[in-house]
């Protein structure tokens, strides 16, 4: 290694440490269930989890996972349009468009290969990017990869922004309209019913990564899309198979039969990267049949969304509003964000702090996220961990 660079990379890293800033990877030696036994902390209470309906350790997901490795191999050892589609990505395909109510679906090792592979494939020379301003970083990559089309950004959830953005641009040009279902820091949802007008009037293609909202949103779980009613309107969904879905690791872009064909041919990520695992695609198949089949696993869900809002409000704190499971409580700076998730994690409870750059310099918060795999004891011990360390950070009374 470059010795003077190396000292740098030392130098930058403990301006981290000194700010309090510094991020430090836990290790988890047991399953992600409601509790887990980390390395350096013991057991705890998991509300840091994407884990959303508690299908990460189901019995039904890990069997179908082993079954898919002694089926099929540890691994696909190519890129899809060499020797590595399998039957079981078919299989997991054909699934995921008919629950999302697609034509088709094509799998990625990610939703961040799933983005990145997408956006720059359809967004070329003569077409135009419109995406909110909080979007996700993949999101945020992606459209940064497509360095032919024009590319804006328009006032995170503001439809008069958009739409200004939107009748400035030449009214034959395709516009891609990009939005999180499900905002990650924010817990609150894309105005989709507004964007789908907008997209009418405009010449536009709807495009929603809807990654935080699927197994979370909707009736059946099946995301932000379905809660707002708009099933088969919405041009391209994105989303991953590694939150709700099982929480291994995938991420998938359903559409029309010719949007999939389209990334077949030519998207990079998709002919340049190994397949997704089968035993992955095996227990994601798993998932999105239990969800179909066991909807107490979304009661659970929002009867827990429900109750924890509730002790939090009770105790003083003011999360922001939403209808997702993602409840984040605004504490001002990144250091004291990670001081305040030291803390709770002291107290068997780990749920992490996120701040710049994650999130805009000043609005550090505390994630919770709730998931079916918790029970009210474990909720309550939560309550009492942030009742005890709220009083001590002086955030509530």
């Amino acid at each position: 290694m470059n010795q003077s660079y190396d000292r740098k990379l030392k130098t930058d890293l403990e301006s981290l440490r000194s700010a309090g800033t510094h991020k430090v990877l836990r290790h988890i030696t047991t399953p992600m269930e409601a509790t887990v036994h980390m390395e350096e902390a013991g057991d705890a209470v998991v509300l840091s989890s994407n884990n959303y309906l508690g299908l990460a350790d189901d019995p039904k997901v890990v069997a179908a996972g082993i079954d898919g490795l002694k089926r099929f191999g540890a691994g696909t050892a190519s890129v899809r349009f060499i020797c590595g589609t399998f039957s079981i990505h078919r299989d997991l395909e054909d699934e995921i468009a008919s629950f999302l109510g697609t034509e088709r679906a094509l799998t990625y090792v990610s939703c961040w290969n799933a983005n990145t592979g997408l956006i720059p494939t359809i967004a070329v020379e003569g077409t135009a990017i419109v995406s909110d301003e909080l979007n996700h970083a993949s999101i945020i990559d992606g459209c940064r990869m497509a360095t032919q089309a024009q590319r804006l950004r328009y006032r995170h959830a503001d439809m008069a922004d958009l739409e200004s953005k939107l009748a400035a641009l030449p009214p034959d040009m395709p516009k891609f309209i990009i939005t999180d279902g499900v905002f990650s820091m924010e817990g609150d949802l894309a105005k989709l019913p507004e964007i789908v007008a907008l997209a009418k009037r405009y010449n536009g293609v709807t495009i929603v990564d809807d990654s935080h909202g699927t197994g979370v949103m909707g009736t059946t779980g099946r995301g932000t899309i379905e809660h707002h009613g708009l099933t088969g309107h919405i041009d391209i969904i994105t989303g991953t198979l590694g939150k709700a879905l099982g929480g291994a690791a995938g991420g998938f872009v359903a559409g029309s039969a010719a949007l999939i064909d389209t990334l077949i041919q030519k998207s990079r990520p998709m002919l340049f990267s190994n397949a997704l695992p089968a035993t992955v695609a095996s227990s994601a198949l798993a998932a999105i049949r239990e969800l179909e089949s066991n909807p107490g696993l979304l009661a659970k869900q929002r009867q827990n969304i429900k109750y924890f809002r509730a002790g939090l409000a009770s105790l003083g704190f003011k999360p922001l509003d939403g209808e997702s499971a993602i409840i984040p409580i605004i504490v001002g700076e990144t250091a004291f964000a990670i001081k305040m998730s030291d803390m709770l994690l002291k107290e068997g409870v780990f749920v992490t702090g996120f701040g710049f750059p994650v999130v805009p310099e000043g609005a550090a918060r505390i994630r919770v996220q709730m998931s079916s795999a918790l029970e009210q004891s474990h909720l309550d011990k939560a309550l009492a961990a942030f009742k005890k360390v709220g009083r001590e950070l002086g955030l509530i009374k």
